[in-house]
């Protein structure tokens, strides 16, 4: 901005005339796009230079009707961005008359404090409105600058220039004021104060100058703590600034703008339309107007279940000292057993071995009757891992594993190595913490044996298109006797688009992941592979448009399974054989879908739908599959390793991760479904670095999950078993020798595998610079297999059981999320930290640390900032860089076009019968398995973003 008047009009004077007048001409114009374009440079004219009196007589001619304006203003973080954002959608849809016809052009300035110090503003209000797309609404951010108030002093002229461009409603929206500013009202037709209930003692309200001059207050987030109070506080504060009586109605509402479709938002949106057209409101009576009633469905998790996280904290340390308390007492009773017996080989002392039988008996019963189960069913399970033979019972069926293996030199190596303890205490103490494979709490693993015929590995691709991931995924099957897929998405899809040629979509189609819009697409992506082969398995890491891939992935099987019933009868089914195949394909099918939308909100960032919706989803997701008895499919895989790669330190991967699969576990709960029903199908995936906590992540998790599950919960077996997969770290592959990365990934894949992780992916080396070449990626499998078939170690499968480091570093692992726990807890739990960015700031924290450690060479990284090449090395090696070709782009965008022109007649339908049910609360994912048959994965979520809202981006 210019320094003074003085040389603003001398810039005036240099400006020339005709380019002010072109831009009046576009202001008046009938290109829209044209017209905001005038308008933002004018604006930016009046800032730079000021506009003259022959300016705004200009500008005024323009005008054809008077736009009123709404003024918004409120405390800093009361969330007055979120609540202009949900008033734009009402006015957006209901176009209302404010007295000049319906508003169909909407002008918005925000404005933002400008730092005495720096001179600079965070013009951020633009990211976080997800209803300004297209030509209807104009935002324009303005920094304070030197205005000494909380609006600028180009703000009256912006809004002539609004008006001159046609604008039917015009809104100002302040930063963050103090108690005493009220400026907004001066140049506001309505004025709205939005507050949350943070404003202190009762005696603050008195200082605060906009309640005595507001038309409206919204009291925003009220589903925190508090919020009754402090709306009555705030009603009476209103009614005393203008001498109403106790229970007038009084225009201060209860809002929930975080929430789509908030009734309370909705109440607000009535009075402000009115307001501004010069009309009277009904409001409800104070005495009947409570926000507990308002936000029955508005709380995730109830208030009653808010501190789950300390209960299960305090459960498990329970339980620790438990276990400690019960193998003191079996020592105990194993010394007094010994002291009793040797008492009575030396004869004599009756009184004193009747003393010591009572006391005997005492302790006896003080141990728990699940303890000397333990104990003496201790004989009966070594003999059982000592046979050449393991029986089981998996499901419905027995199965058998051998117990040993032979190596070269003719040593019989025990697949399960069993502790050779003598006492009681250790005994006991191992079995209530650790136990074998197969037995709980599961430490070591949850399987007694792992499955000879099925190695963990999965074959990871996405690229391009359907068709060429395909091929990859053909590639890496081959010769493996389990199928086990893994689907990466390219940006397009995981933020659910279409393939188009917009620019800002064009270059992302099948980059980095593959594209996937259709259920055509989905159907070529596995053609060649057999869905409900119990040797099949499929995982697809994707999480914002989650469901409608999960709709496309399950109707694909079905495809599949009708088209080999054609194949074979050479007819087509009918309607009860059709349900019959359905039916039988869901049930079969195996895989999981990642589907884990809180772990993007906290470090991936892929969220499309509001947080609400997508947990609603998600919830949809599992009634659907208990209902359809979906048991081999997990319908989320709960994340850590995006948690990892966005910085986090493996504890805080793990903690965060647990919290918030307990979170979906509250959720579940909270709407009404049986733990034994949901939790079988929750899985979990971690990222494996090289840090010492690594070694012993698995394995905590498993303990903590399956007593939290079986303690807190009173869940099943099933529900207490941890599932894991396991992806080595991508964030510690680097571009600098590249080679070395295969030495870091066999480590990590090692330390996975002795953790026993139930699937691993193995990182091909080149993946710092492109998408896995062929040959990196049948390096990256060979590490897994060189470890599975070669390294002789890998053939017990309880490795760190009985290792003093492992035992003990086991213990402190789990204290620190244990700790973590309470953190998040002390927060109101993980969805109320997340409003406080505490996940989001925590990880870029200690992103920085390691960033700033390795910098620093603290952190040794060989290759990168030690151990490097000589100069005189040569260049560096020349890695080949995998790339989607615009052909490829284009022929995507041609499939979906295609797909959209058969279907032209039946979309719209089936996407009107999607947003009712979604709007009537029913099951929006049994009725995306229909809409997907017949619309594309962009119609589908522009379709819900109308019914469920869009994400709104925290900053």
């Amino acid at each position: 901005m210019l320094a003074d008047a003085g040389e603003a009009r001398a810039a005036r004077a240099a400006r020339p005339r005709a380019s002010f007048d072109s831009l009046s001409e576009d202001l008046a114009g009938e290109d829209p796009l044209r017209r905001n374009g005038a308008a933002a440079r004018l604006i930016s004219l009046a800032e730079s230079e000021g506009l003259d009196a022959a300016d705004r007589a200009a500008l005024s001619e323009h005008i054809r009707s008077s736009a009123p304006v709404l003024g918004i203003t409120g405390t800093g973080g009361a969330g007055k961005s979120s609540v202009l954002d949900e008033l734009l959608v009402r006015f957006r849809t209901e176009r209302p008359d404010l007295g000049s016809g319906s508003v169909s052009r909407i002008g918005v300035l925000a404005v933002d404090p400008s730092k005495r110090r720096t001179g600079g503003a965070l013009l951020g209000d633009r990211i976080r409105l997800n209803a300004i797309g297209g030509t209807e609404v104009f935002v324009r951010s303005l920094a304070t600058r030197h205005s000494g108030t909380e609006l600028a002093n180009v703000v009256d002229d912006a809004l002539l220039i609004l008006r001159a461009a046609g604008c039917g409603l015009l809104v100002v929206e302040t930063g963050g004021i103090g108690q005493g500013d009220s400026r907004i009202v001066d140049i506001s037709d309505f004025s709205l104060y939005v507050m949350t209930s943070d404003y202190g003692a009762e005696s603050q309200l008195e200082k605060i100058d906009m309640l005595d001059l507001a038309d409206a207050v919204a009291l925003n987030k009220a589903d925190h703590p508090g919020a009754e109070d402090a709306l009555f506080a705030v009603r009476r504060a209103f009614q005393r600034a203008r001498s109403l009586p106790r229970h007038a109605p009084a225009p201060v509402l209860p809002t929930v703008a975080s929430r789509f479709a908030d009734p309370g938002l909705d109440r607000l949106y009535a009075v402000v339309r009115d307001g501004l057209a010069g009309r009277e409101t009904a409001l409800p009576s104070p005495v009947s107007d409570r926000p507990d009633d308002l936000l029955a469905d508005v709380r995730l998790i109830p208030p009653a279940r808010a501190g789950y996280l300390a209960e299960i904290a305090d459960t498990l340390r329970g339980e620790r000292n438990r276990v400690a308390a019960e193998a003191d007492r079996a020592a105990r009773i194993e010394h007094l057993e010994a002291a009793l017996d040797e008492l009575r080989a030396g004869g004599g002392a009756e009184e004193a071995a009747r003393a010591l039988e009572a006391r005997l008996r005492d302790v006896r019963a003080e141990l728990d009757a699940g303890s000397r189960e333990l104990l003496a069913g201790w004989s009966d399970l070594v003999a059982r891992y000592r046979a050449p033979r393991y029986r089981t019972q998996v499901r419905d069926r027995v199965r058998e594993f051998s117990t040993h293996r032979e190596t070269l030199s003719g040593t019989w190596l025990p697949r399960v190595a069993l502790p050779g303890f003598t006492g009681n205490r250790d005994r006991l103490r191992f079995l209530l913490e650790e136990n074998l494979p197969g037995h709980y709490p599961f430490t070591a693993e949850f399987f007694p044996f792992r499955r000879e015929e099925e190695s963990p590995r999965r074959q990871f691709a996405g690229e391009g298109g359907p068709a060429r991931t395909n091929r990859r995924f053909h590639l890496l099957a081959d010769s493996e006797a389990a199928t086990r897929l893994s689907v990466a998405f390219d940006s397009v899809t995981l933020y659910g688009d279409d393939p188009a040629r917009r620019p800002d979509i064009f270059g992302k189609i099948g980059e980095g992941g593959v594209s996937i819009a259709t259920l055509d697409d989905m159907c070529e992506l596995f053609r060649g592979f057999r869905l409900t082969d119990p040797a099949t398995s499929v995982s697809m890491t994707i999480n914002g448009p989650a469901p409608l891939i999960l709709a496309m992935f399950l109707n694909a099987a079905v495809r599949q399974e009708v088209q080999a019933f054609e194949d074979e009868h050479e007819r087509p089914p009918s309607a009860d054989e059709y349900r019959e195949l359905k039916t039988a394909t869901l049930q079969t099918v195996r895989g999981t879908v990642q589907a884990d939308i809180l772990k993007e909100d906290q470090a991936q960032n892929t969220c499309i739908f509001s947080t609400a919706f997508a947990l609603r989803l998600m919830g949809d997701v599992q009634e659907f599959f208990i209902r359809n008895e979906v048991r081999n499919f997990y319908s989320v895989s709960i994340s850590g390793y995006h948690i990892a790669e966005a910085g986090a330190n493996p504890i805080t991967q793990l903690a965060f991760t647990l919290a918030n699969g307990f979170t979906y576990v509250e959720y579940y709960l909270a709407r009404g479904l049986p733990v034994d029903a949901f939790a079988p199908n929750l899985s979990f995936f971690f990222s494996n670095g090289l840090d010492p906590e690594y070694a012993v992540m698995a394995r905590v998790a498993r303990r903590i999950w399956a007593r939290a599950m079986k303690l807190r919960y009173g869940a099943g077996e099933r529900s207490q078993k941890f599932k894991v997969h396991i992806q080595t770290s991508g964030r510690s592959l680097h571009a600098q020798e590249v080679q070395f990365n295969d030495i870091r990934t066999t480590l990590q894949a090692l330390v996975a595998t002795n953790d026993n992780c139930n699937s691993l992916h193995t990182n091909a080396y080149d993946e710092a610079i492109t998408t896995p070449t062929p040959e990196s990626v049948r390096r990256a499998v060979a590490i897994q297999k060189i470890i599975r078939n070669e390294f002789g170690m890998a053939w017990n499968e309880n490795p760190l059981s009985g290792s003093f480091v492992v035992a003990q570093l086991t213990d402190l692992v789990e204290e620190a999320v244990l700790a973590e726990f309470d953190r998040l807890n002390a927060r109101g739990g993980v969805l109320a930290a997340m409003e406080r960015q505490y996940q989001r700031n925590r990880i870029q924290e200690e992103s920085l640390l390691y960033e700033t450690r390795k910098d620093s060479g603290e952190i040794p990284i060989i290759g990168v900032n030690t151990f490097l090449a000589a100069p005189d090395s040569g260049s560096p090696e020349s890695v080949p860089l995998a790339r989607s070709t615009p052909e490829a782009k284009e022929d995507q965008v041609a499939r979906v076009e295609a797909f959209r022109r058969r279907h032209r007649a039946a979309a719209p339908e089936a996407l009107r019968r999607l947003q009712e049910v979604a709007r009537a609360g029913g099951n929006v994912f049994a009725e995306l398995m229909e809409t997907v048959q017949v619309a594309s994965l962009g119609q589908i979520t522009q379709a819900l973003y109308e019914v469920g809202g869009r994400y709104r981006r925290a900053m």
